[in-house]
């Protein structure tokens, strides 16, 4: 394609300085994938700016930049306002726009994307539908599961996924959609034909810088002019939603709403409730799954799948990877592991689990580092109030000291009936697990699916709550 055949009419183009006609072969962000053939962005980061690389991507014989400021470089330019939101509108020109193709369901809010990402995907897939996903545990392409670095990827890189889908005979897409891609422009260029609003509590307000910042965002979603807009009234944020945008709504509460859950039940087995009096099942206990299940079949229905397929698919789906996941090793007492890291999901978490154990409950919480330092007494304060042994630890520290976040946490948390500090999150978990008695039920709190554990200057180790849980358990239940 050529360079002005890619950006001719586009939003945010101001100019291009040399020549237009050079051919374009691939679309890079990172300096290190730049060559022959490549249109450069120069993206302005956080740490970062991509005109520092402009000079090292021309020498490696990229064939155009993408830049906010005319550079004095051998190379043709195309002057932008904004260098990330030119990125999203001419990756899905160079990619076809496959969007206008593939059925598109974004889901956003602070809980429940993931598991209301699955469940859409499931209906959809025993529908008929051909599914892809995009989230935060893996992403799946033509039937071809993925692993994933961040919830919603750089544009590049996501109307690329979404041509690939469309290549595969996916017919439809769910994504998560992140309120970091809509604030840096990831999520334009997209065509929603479902766009759906989980909660908002509070998480990344050092990014926001604010609740209302934050809400900002991801009213984003909304202001794209989605086909449907799917709205959780009972989240005092989505009753905004719902009062400035038409919208089909949602409430796991029994309140007002287009889907009410009416007679809701939960057992061991997960939960039941009816909606215009038909049953729905689902294999995921607590209030919060109620609301996710309910906003799924809103999605499902909104692209045109008849209610007794979406109930059906419904009460097939299995939860997702670490999303109040058990853990049986043939111990006595229930282990439950979940991505909770914020108050409110921590909460939610622990209602739900207190409502399946006889004996106590015991949580192992913590908070990541280098990430909003004011939610961090809020959950040890969640899991103080709620459960009976709190077992503060660490959980990606980054570059923070662990023993300070685990104080920070702990601060919140001095009311518990029972409080431990153990800054090493494998010891941790087994001080939790030898607590345990049968009939109890033990939390294990923050990460969830994840691989691995984040410490100074992006240093991992693999670390998988799942997995040490389990070997943890097996030292339990050997002979001393």
């Amino acid at each position: 394609m050529r360079l002005d055949e890619l950006v001719v009419g586009a939003s945010g183009v101001d100019r291009v300085v040399g020549d237009p006609t050079v051919a374009i072969t691939e679309l890079v962000y990172d300096s290190r994938k730049a060559g022959p053939g490549a249109l450069f962005f120069c993206v302005p980061g956080e740490k970062v700016d991509g005109h520092e690389f402009a000079l090292d991507v021309v020498e490696a014989g990229v064939a155009a930049l993408v830049v906010e400021r005319e550079l004095v470089v051998a190379a043709p330019q195309v002057v932008v306002a904004d260098a990330r939101a030119a990125m999203a509108v001419l990756a899905a020109r160079f990619q076809g726009d496959p969007t206008a193709e593939l059925r598109l369901v974004g889901v956003t809010g602070t809980n429940g994307k993931t598991t209301t990402a699955f469940l859409i995907r499931e209906i959809l897939e025993r529908a008929g539908i051909s599914c892809g996903l995009l989230g935060t545990v893996k992403q799946v392409v033509a039937g071809v599961e993925e692993e994933v670095e961040r919830t919603t990827p750089e544009a590049i890189d996501l109307q690329a996924t979404f041509r690939r889908m469309l290549e595969g005979s996916d017919a439809a897409c769910v994504m998560e959609v992140s309120s970091h891609a809509l604030a840096l422009h990831r999520a334009d260029a997209i065509h929603f034909e479902a766009a759906l609003f989980t909660n908002l509590t509070q998480d990344h307000l050092d990014f926001h810088g604010g609740m209302e910042e934050y809400f900002a965002a991801k009213r984003m979603l909304f202001e794209a002019e989605p086909g449907v807009r799917i709205v959780n009234v009972d989240d005092p944020y989505g009753r905004r939603l719902a009062e400035e945008f038409e919208s089909v709504t949602f409430s796991a509460e029994g309140a007002e709403a287009d889907y009410s859950a009416r007679d809701v039940g939960f057992d061991a087995g997960g939960a039941g409730f009816s909606v215009d009096g038909v049953a729905v099942r689902t294999r995921l206990p607590g209030h919060f799954n109620v609301a996710n299940a309910l906003g799924a079949l809103a999605a499902a229905e909104a692209l045109g799948v008849e209610r007794e397929v979406a109930v059906t698919g419904l009460a097939a789906a299995a939860p997702p990877p670490g999303r109040f996941e058990p853990i049986d090793e043939g111990q006595g007492f229930a282990v439950l592991v979940d991505y909770a890291h914020t108050p409110d999901s921590v909460e939610n978490v622990l209602r739900a689990a207190r409502r399946l154990t006889g004996g106590r409950l015991i949580v192992v919480l913590g908070a990541g580092g280098d990430r909003d330092r004011d939610k961090r007494p809020k959950m040890g304060r969640a899991g103080a109030e709620l459960a009976d042994l709190v077992v503060v630890t660490s959980d990606n520290p980054r570059s923070e000291a662990p023993a300070a976040i685990v104080a920070e946490v702990a601060a919140g948390a001095g009311g518990a009936p029972e409080l431990e500090l153990e800054v090493d999150r494998r010891a941790a978990i087994a001080l939790a697990l030898g607590r345990a008695e049968p009939g109890d039920t033990v939390v294990i709190a923050g990460k969830g699916h994840e691989q691995g554990q984040e410490f100074e200057a992006g240093h991992k180790i693999p670390f998988d709550d799942r997995e040490v849980a389990r070997e943890e358990l097996r030292k339990l239940g050997s002979p001393a």
